[in-house]
């Protein structure tokens, strides 16, 4: 059997052969998702393939929505938005800069929201739980006060205030630039007269305050994982990223001092993604809830305010 050839990027040519081989935008989807295959990029911070990808980049590089109607597969385009596709693709494979960056946007619950590397990429499927009210747990009435930990660009707790636009949010985060991110997004979203955004390691910064609903995104990866994640991951904050050994340096502090700023009636959710199961190792005896989700992810739980209460003696 005669071996497969191997495939040959074209981005060897200068970008000026490329803006005139390529016209249309249907040519820069097929030409973008050739090269991020061979290139072997990793895809984790928004698409889940090369073509995914290819289509967030054109889409997005182009200024077009995702239901673009498909007839402007065909159109031809101007020479600048050529320059800027094929500089986008490159810069892409290149630095292996995750594409929301190098776009300054993310989606998530539906929403845009502002990012760049002060502040992880949104991806929590945590996403699933707003675009539902956070109903399971607020069947009658949705939750008064929200507290969103670990905030980022402020994409959990701006996104829960735009499903429920009752509720009030503090977003808490240690990091002063992800907060300046934060607040861009507050004011994208104009929701600045319930949301606000507070300096603050955990809950040192909201000090006697009470929540109906705390929402973690907190830092979970452990040390060995850190060190060999895919080269995407180096442009996002490791202050985000890194908790300890085991990943679960931030959690167990959670998990001590949530209840003192839930309400009674009051509900955790943290997302700890593959430290799940050293968590579950950790504290056998917690009955962890263990959420499952329509579009994929895993590792998010909850505990309401009275099995924090219950099983508090496990967490000193």
């Amino acid at each position: 059997m005669n071996p497969q050839p191997t495939a040959v990027s074209t981005l060897t040519l200068n970008d000026e052969q490329l803006t005139l081989e390529l016209i249309t935008l249907r040519d820069y989807l097929r030409w973008a998702a050739s090269e991020f295959h061979i290139s072997r990029l990793h895809f984790g911070h928004g698409t889940a393939s090369a073509w995914d990808e290819a289509v967030a980049l054109v889409l997005g590089g182009l200024h077009l929505p995702w239901d673009v109607d498909p007839a402007v597969l065909d159109a031809r385009l101007l020479e600048p938005e050529r320059k800027r596709l094929v500089e986008l693709v490159r810069k892409r494979i290149e630095t292996r800069r995750p594409l929301p960056y190098l776009l300054g946007e993310a989606f998530f619950a539906g929403y845009p929201f502002v990012v760049d590397e002060r502040v992880l990429i949104p991806r929590s499927p945590i996403a699933e739980l707003i675009e539902h009210g956070f109903a399971a747990w607020f069947p009658a009435q949705p939750p008064d006060r929200i507290l969103d930990i670990g905030t980022g660009s402020g994409c959990i707790g701006i996104a829960s205030a735009l499903y429920l636009p009752t509720a009030e949010v503090d977003l808490v985060d240690i990091g002063a630039e992800a907060l300046e991110v934060a607040k861009a997004n507050i004011t994208l979203h104009d929701v600045g007269l319930r949301v606000r955004a507070v300096l603050s390691d955990l809950f040192e910064g909201v000090a006697g305050q009470r929540y109906d609903l705390i929402v973690a995104n907190p830092p979970y990866v452990n040390a060995r994982d850190l060190a060999t994640m895919p080269a995407e991951f180096s442009h996002e904050p490791a202050l985000a990223l890194g908790a300890g050994n085991d990943g679960l340096d931030v959690v167990r502090r959670l998990l001590r001092e949530a209840r003192e700023y839930l309400e009674d009636d009051g509900v955790l959710i943290v997302e700890v993604g593959n430290s799940d199961r050293q968590l579950e190792a950790t504290f056998p005896e917690v009955p962890f809830l263990w959420l499952e989700f329509e579009r994929g992810g895993h590792g998010v739980f909850v505990l309401t305010a009275g099995e924090l209460d219950e099983y508090a003696h496990h967490f000193i």
